[in-house]
């Protein structure tokens, strides 16, 4: 399916973050002793600031967010930055008078403050005079179903469009038709949102509808009608007075998430080419020449992060052949190399692909990349494939260390590396990434230590 697309910019939020981050540093640069103004102190806000928002959710402000959890955003971000301001002067600047901090304080807190509420009243405007709006539609027929459908209507400037209230139950009223046909009617009049409520309709129905939606990449609620079905795997947020259950943000859905990880992988990558590559690559070079005939890289191209092509690099392991991109390597493939052999083995024959992650390409953790032939076929065999595409590919994976890497012999063997891959995009920390580098490592150095 086409992906669809969306009635808002998933630009607005970088834009004030970056628009926060030129305040801070402006204001502490006009204001400020000129002598305390550095790009180590600089540096310093502009990533305590960083940090100091994603654990306070300072950005977490949505069309349906109340002004109330709007001021507690703001007065849980600048208590907590505050703290860190004055901390810099005493961990750095100890025994030195420093003036003019009460004037960098008022200055930076009143501007971005004036800014979040008159960007947040702007875009309520906005959405009143019918811009910006989502489509949804309503399934289930309780009372808590039929409130929700109320507000969207009454509420116009939360910025929803209501298209329609399905049920099975055919005496309910305003309802627009049964369940089948309020699928039907998502894909036809491109909704964004479904609101569901769960006990009004049988399991299946509802796992149906949660399927569809997940399929068709569109956002899912749940409309709960008593507190006992709250479940760990959503939050509650409140529209007005009606409480509505929302699946949890999972960590790629977060831009914060891709900056810390693009952030890791160019240093990392970096550090990896300089002290490491810059020697080993040539070495490499001579040893790969001497054995056989071919150019000494490989490349391939792989599907990217959401299915964008790039050429894949690789040290050359097998003698040149034309079904290169038609068959996968197989135990014993009479292609490999007698050194090709030992750098599969130690996947040495991957140290190239630091380059494509430098590029932007892959990244230093994630599901590996699949030849194109591959994918086309695991896309129509194996369900949930897909969902492997939506982040960049990695040098190594949780498959990988898990002990799913090599030939594919049985169906069973894609499937777990889909699973661990999925597991992998659900479940993302810093620190996972960090356990499964050092898991690479250690595989690494036994594979070295059998060659030997």
């Amino acid at each position: 399916m086409i992906k669809r697309i969306k009635k808002y910019s998933s630009l607005i939020r970088p834009l004030i973050i970056l628009f926060d981050l030129i305040v801070i540093n402006v204001v502490v640069y006009f204001f400020s002793d000129k002598q305390f103004f550095n790009l180590k102190f600089s540096i310093y806000l502009s990533i305590f600031w960083l940090l100091i928002s994603y654990y306070t959710k300072f950005y977490n402000v949505y069309r349906y967010t109340h002004v109330l959890r709007l001021i507690t955003l703001i007065l849980s971000q600048f208590f907590v930055f505050l703290l860190a301001f004055f901390a810099y002067f005493t961990i750095f600047e100890e025994g030195q008078i420093v003036n003019k901090q009460s004037n960098i304080v008022f200055y930076f807190v009143s501007i971005i403050t004036l800014f979040k509420f008159i960007f947040f009243f702007l875009l309520k405007s906005y959405r009143l005079s019918g811009n910006n709006y989502r489509n949804v539609v309503v399934f289930g027929k309780s009372k808590s179903a039929q409130n929700i459908a109320s507000i969207f209507e009454k509420r116009q400037d939360l910025g929803y469009r209501f298209r329609g209230f399905f049920t099975d139950k055919t005496n309910v009223t305003g309802h627009s038709g049964t369940i089948e046909q309020g699928l039907g009617y998502i894909l036809k009049e491109d909704i964004d949102e479904v609101y569901c409520e769960e006990s009004s309709m049988s399991r299946e129905k509802f796992k149906q509808i949660r399927i569809f939606c997940n399929k068709h990449k569109i956002d899912f609620s749940l409309v709960p009608e008593n507190k006992a079905i709250y479940s760990k795997d959503f939050i509650l947020e409140y529209y007005g007075t009606i409480p509505v259950l929302k699946p949890k943000q999972l960590p790629f859905e977060r831009i914060e998430t891709h900056i810390l990880k693009r952030f890791f992988d160019v240093i990392f990558s970096f550090f990896v080419c300089l002290l490491i590559l810059s020697w080993l690559l040539p070495i490499l070079w001579i040893i790969v020449k001497l054995n056989s005939k071919g150019n000494f890289l490989f490349k391939q191209k792989r599907d990217g992060a959401n299915g964008k092509q790039f050429y894949c690099y690789k040290i050359r392991s097998m003698k040149n052949n034309v079904l290169a991109d038609k068959i996968s390597t197989t135990k014993d493939d009479s292609r490999i190399t007698s050194v090709g052999s030992f750098l599969r083995r130690t996947s040495l024959d991957e140290l190239p692909q630091f380059f494509n992650v430098l590029k932007g390409d892959m990244s230093v953790v994630g599901p590996r990349p699949h030849m194109n032939i591959q994918t086309k076929k695991y896309l129509n065999e194996i369900d949930n494939y897909i969902i492997r595409n939506s982040v960049k590919p990695g040098i190594t994976g949780l498959a990988q260390v898990s002990g799913y890497r090599g030939e594919v012999k049985e169906k069973s063997d894609i499937e777990n590396r889909v699973r661990l891959d999925i597991f992998y995009i659900e479940n993302w920390s810093f620190f996972l990434d960090i356990k499964i580098i050092l898991q690479t490592l250690l595989s690494v150095f036994k594979e070295e230590e059998k060659a030997y």
